[in-house]
């Protein structure tokens, strides 16, 4: 195992405290163990908090999105591990402004169990929470499954536009709708060339031949759709593309947004050459490309990879995802 770490126990500690001596401007930590981080300015009187968390070793998911027109706060697992209710409970508390509190985040067991039970000690304190899950991974199951897929790249779009409108001012139950409407119209699948290496396993997750790729494997190595031959750019997008266009289904005059992310390993290079072939087939199906985002927004360590997330957009969610938005690993303007 080649990593620039130091002791492996200590990784994602390290890592939380490189962000938070990084951008003071924009984080603070607000428990002991410095796993519950919220915005600078936490909590803001009157304004709907949101409250995010997951494993580490997907940056910037989940703590690379905490900021103006972003989530409030978040909890921040050991890699690949869900954090405690007590750290989500500490982050609950540190962003409540008094008109509730939205818990968005993917949809894995680990996750759910503990939020949900962060969830009900914050009621009993008198906070008012709500939940949306993030379920966009059309490879984890059906489309009349949907809402028990895995949340995977999409989380971006749902922090993005349930952000803004939380900023907005909008009380709870209208960013509550805000995030179900994102959840709901947006659709992903990747493909891994390579697995990854958790730093207190130092062993590879899983294997896959210098020839092979597997498609629509998760973002934690979870098993795919199909395995086999390594293929070309153009034969990759299109199996993602047109699975996605198929699975909501997209259809002509849809405007849309594109993410094309980069799962940690993946030069940018490739992902705008996949960009490319995604543009082509969505032109083609007469689908309007309205807002485009090229990069690494959710990544599983150092997978090589990528996967193509499209939401549905209308003028409602292109206000919101125009809006104002700082955090330290993404800003717009």
């Amino acid at each position: 195992m080649k990593k620039i770490i130091n002791c492996p126990e200590n990784f994602v500690n390290e890592v939380i405290e490189g962000i938070l001596i990084a951008h003071p401007d924009k984080l603070r930590a607000v428990s002991e163990d410095k796993r519950s981080l919220v915005r600078l300015n936490s909590p803001i009187p009157g304004k709907v908090a949101i409250a995010t968390g997951g494993g580490s070793g997907h940056l910037p998911i989940f703590l690379g999105y905490v900021g103006t027109g972003l989530a409030d706060g978040v909890a921040v697992g050991n890699v690949f591990s869900s954090p405690t209710p007590a750290q989500m409970l500490a982050v609950t508390n540190a962003i409540n402004g008094g008109a509730g509190i939205l818990y968005l985040y993917g949809n894995y067991q680990g996750d759910t169990l503990n939020f949900d039970m962060a969830a009900e000690m914050a009621r009993l304190e008198g906070i008012q929470v709500e939940t949306v899950l993030v379920s966009d991974d059309i490879a984890s199951a059906p489309r009349n499954k949907w809402k028990t897929r895995r949340g995977v790249a999409g989380l971006f779009f749902a922090y993005k536009i349930a952000g803004a409108c939380a900023e907005e001012g909008a009380n709870l139950q209208t960013v509550k709708r805000v995030a179900e409407k994102v959840v709901e119209n947006t659709c992903s699948m990747g493909v891994a060339l390579s697995p990854c290496i958790v730093p207190e396993a130092g062993r590879p997750g899983f294997h896959l031949g210098d020839d092979e790729m597997e498609i629509g494997m998760g973002i934690h190595g979870e098993r795919g759709v199909r395995r086999g031959q390594l293929q070309t750019a153009d034969e990759i997008t299109t199996t993602l593309i047109e699975s996605i266009i198929d699975d909501l289904p997209f259809t002509k005059g849809d405007s849309v947004a594109i993410l094309v992310n980069g799962l940690g390993a993946t030069p940018k290079e490739e992902l705008y050459i996949m960009y490319r072939k995604a543009s082509e087939i969505l032109s083609k199906a007469e689908i309007n490309i309205s807002r485009k985002f090229v990069g690494e927004y959710a990544t599983s360590m150092e997978m090589a990879g990528a996967s193509i997330s499209l939401l549905r957009l209308d003028k409602e969610l292109i206000k919101l995802l125009d809006a104002e938005a700082d955090s330290p690993f993404y800003s717009n303007p």
